[in-house]
């Protein structure tokens, strides 16, 4: 029952803040125009929409933390702290952005430092051992290393780069209306379900999980497709920093947040190896993402992002009951999935698009991308 009433409570307040959000954006002129070819909206679209997540989430924790009585022996206060602060970086640097078009040299401190301040909270910064999936001893990472007068070890750098994976994740999956927030609710509710198991048993990480949930859940009552609000820089990163900040707490539930943002985090990576591969910047958006090329073959934007919503959550589902090995193997599952379906969309595109020229009839062509954007129809 106390579950269900904080998540009530933040859907509630979501609801309440994100049309707030709306007007405050279109006044302000937090606006996202339709001036490139990846962005598919037909009229200049109001941001902050993460804005009314954060401060959702944000009430319904401190409502928690005062009407709840946590256990601050398991998740200690600065913990909470941590995830707060290290939120409201994200939240001012996304609306500095939404704002002012920041420079990718300039964007990427945000999430750096805001995944800073997550690691020397100590979350994760315990983790000495991870699970062997396949049986026998634990793997060992509580290594430590010198560096000049800090002293950094394994556990805190690999808990850092996974923050950052997940942040840059969620924020190149935001491109449909309604799919980083469709995706990262249905990463909470695993989240959810997952601290209530009885190998878990973490009824303060399925509090934060639910009221996360919650809060994602009021904004895409105006989020989704056709949505009247974006969910902004700010929204894009939160949303991924909150997923990577839980699966840590949990006690590195790592592969459950691979099964659920699998294809995101695939598709980032395919993206990312492509640009780079062409000399192009790896933050410079195309429309070469995965949700995109659902598009191009001719499904709707709710086609798309329905599509990826049931792929998240049947394997969201299968991280609750599956043990370590298990997971392993739905993780070879969802790379053969994201593989298929990958290939699927470029034959179907090929074949609505013939003109388009053929990867291998730009062999030796440096720097030139034989599906950039400026072939894109």
């Amino acid at each position: 029952m106390n579950y269900l009433l904080f998540f009530l409570l933040a859907l509630a307040v979501s609801a309440l803040l994100t049309p707030i959000m709306r007007d405050v954006a279109a006044r302000r002129g937090f606006l996202d125009f339709p001036n490139q070819s990846r962005k598919i909206h037909n009229r200049p679209a109001a941001l902050l929409g993460g804005v009314a997540i954060y401060l959702s989430f944000l009430i319904a924790i401190l409502v928690y933390l005062k009407l709840g009585a946590p256990n601050l022996n398991i998740v200690p206060l600065k913990f909470f702290c941590a995830i707060i602060f290290g939120g409201l970086i994200l939240i001012v640097g996304g609306i500095l952005d939404d704002k002012y078009n920041l420079p990718p040299k300039i964007l990427w401190l945000f999430p750096a430092i805001a995944s800073a301040v997550v690691v020397w909270s100590g979350i994760g910064v315990g983790i000495k051992f991870l699970t062997n999936p396949f049986g026998g001893a634990p793997i060992f990472i509580g290594y430590h290393f010198q560096l000049s007068t800090f002293n950094l070890s394994l556990p805190a750098m690999l808990a850092w780069l996974w923050l950052m994976g997940m942040i840059f994740t969620t924020k190149f999956l935001d491109g449909l209306d309604g799919l980083c927030g469709g995706v990262a609710f249905i990463g909470g509710l695993t989240m959810f379900a997952i601290s209530l198991t009885e190998k878990v048993n973490q009824p303060i990480t399925a509090s934060i999980a639910i009221i996360f949930s919650g809060a994602i859940l009021g904004f895409l009552l105006y989020g989704f497709n056709p949505a009247s609000i974006f969910l902004g820089e700010s929204g894009s990163t939160f949303l991924g920093f909150m997923l990577g900040t839980l699966s840590v707490i949990l006690g590195a539930k790592i592969a459950t947040a691979l099964l659920v943002m699998g294809i995101p985090i695939l598709d980032v990576a395919w993206v990312i190896i492509r640009r780079v591969w062409y000399h192009r910047s790896p933050f410079k958006g195309d429309r070469q993402h995965l949700h995109f090329r659902l598009l191009d073959i001719g499904l709707s934007q709710r086609q798309a992002v329905l599509v990826l919503y049931g792929i998240s959550a049947i394997f969201g589902l299968t991280a609750v009951f599956l043990q370590s090995m298990g997971k392993l193997i739905a993780l070879l599952l969802l790379s053969v999935v994201m593989l298929i379906l990958a290939l699927t969309t470029v034959i179907l595109y090929k074949r609505k698009h013939p003109h388009i020229p053929d990867l291998f009839e730009y062999a030796g062509s440096k720097g030139v991308d034989p599906v950039d954007e400026t072939h894109q129809v």
